[in-house]
């Protein structure tokens, strides 16, 4: 009888552990997911190569087994549970990420979706994710900007969130998705450091105005750690003492600088383009949500990988190279941070 009464209560106690293990966590990802469109052709935008007459045949198999493939890299991040905020890049409109989170793998974890269509010319915008039970979205905007050096130049906005945890905890989140290198580094860089500019224009009003914000930067800046956009505009760097109250750290500095990773892998290279940045409040406060100084971390399983035999490099499987479908996921690895709930 006693072993009887033993067992449920033993069992009892493992699921409130469980529970509480998975409550105390916070899980945060930024994912370029390369070009995620649905098949119609609109008009106002160029994304005429990806419908089923185009050259790259992007047909209705090939999109619904890139929604399920993008869902369990989601499902990946943490083996527990779904991650509580996923910010996206590369989404063409409300639609896909409608039909992403309905997939069998994402359904359960109750997403709602915060997204703005852009003035990119190829209609390709940021959003995010996030899961309803565990935050509520108080305030939403879409943040232009613009290149006082050609008027006629168009990128993607900046998005912002604002919101509140199921413990009442308030958190702003910034999902970027800067200009390209296309044209050249160098040649290419002033679009990135107006990028720079109008975020960091933003979070100065922020903290002008809520000295103690906790914020989340994520996105692919097209940028590394240490180039000026980051580093020297945003004031985004790995200072762990004496540190100014509006310098940001950045969680995947060292990570690229010292270890040599990276997020995305260009001629045998690895670059830290995809990046999660946080206020010091985040990083500093042991009261809250918070997280540590080396807990960025890059998602890499091997059913998103292939091997390049050319350099002996496992690098992100992508769906396209030009016009041939290689059937992968995105040619990045999503970023993520785990923040510590007390």
């Amino acid at each position: 009888m006693k072993k009887m009464i033993l067992l449920p209560l033993l069992f009892s106690m493992f699921l409130m552990l469980y529970g509480q293990k998975k409550d105390q966590v916070f899980t945060v990802v930024f994912y370029n997911v390369e070009n995620l469109f649905d098949l119609e052709d609109h008009p106002e935008t160029q994304d005429e190569e990806f419908t089923p007459e185009s050259e790259k045949a992007w047909d209705m198999e090939r999109y619904l087994k890139k929604l399920d493939d993008i869902s369990a890299v989601i499902r990946a991040v943490n083996k527990d549970e779904l991650p509580e905020i996923v910010g996206l890049s590369e989404v063409e409109n409300k639609k896909v990420l409608d039909d992403l989170i309905q997939t069998k793998t994402l359904r359960k974890g109750e997403y709602g979706i915060v997204h703005y269509e852009s003035p990119d010319t190829r209609g390709i915008d940021c959003a995010l994710l996030y899961r309803m039970q565990e935050f509520r979205v108080i305030s939403s905007r879409a943040i232009p900007v613009s290149f006082p050096f050609d008027s006629t130049e168009t990128t993607r906005d900046i998005l912002y969130v604002e919101g509140r945890t199921s413990e009442n905890e308030r958190l702003h989140f910034y999902v970027n998705h800067w200009s390209s290198r296309w044209g050249g580094e160098k040649e290419s860089e002033p679009k990135r450091i107006f990028c720079a500019v109008a975020l960091r224009k933003e979070v100065d009003a922020l903290l002008n105005k809520e000295p103690d914000a906790k914020i989340i930067i994520m996105g692919d800046f097209n940028d590394e750690p240490t180039n000026r956009s980051v580093f020297e505009m945003l004031l985004a760097n790995n200072k762990r003492k004496n540190a100014g109250d509006r310098e940001l750290f950045n969680l995947m500095y060292d990570m690229h600088n010292i270890s040599g990773e990276g997020s995305y892998n260009y001629r045998g290279n690895w670059n830290m383009f995809d990046q999660v940045i946080v206020s010091r409040n985040v990083i500093n406060n042991p009261e809250g949500i918070h997280c540590d100084y080396e807990d960025g971390q890059i998602l890499k399983e091997e059913f998103m990988m292939y091997l390049n035999e050319e350099n002996q490099q496992y690098v992100p499987n992508r769906t396209y190279g030009g016009p041939e479908y290689y059937g992968g996921i995105s040619d990045h690895f999503p970023v993520f941070v785990t923040l510590i709930k007390e």
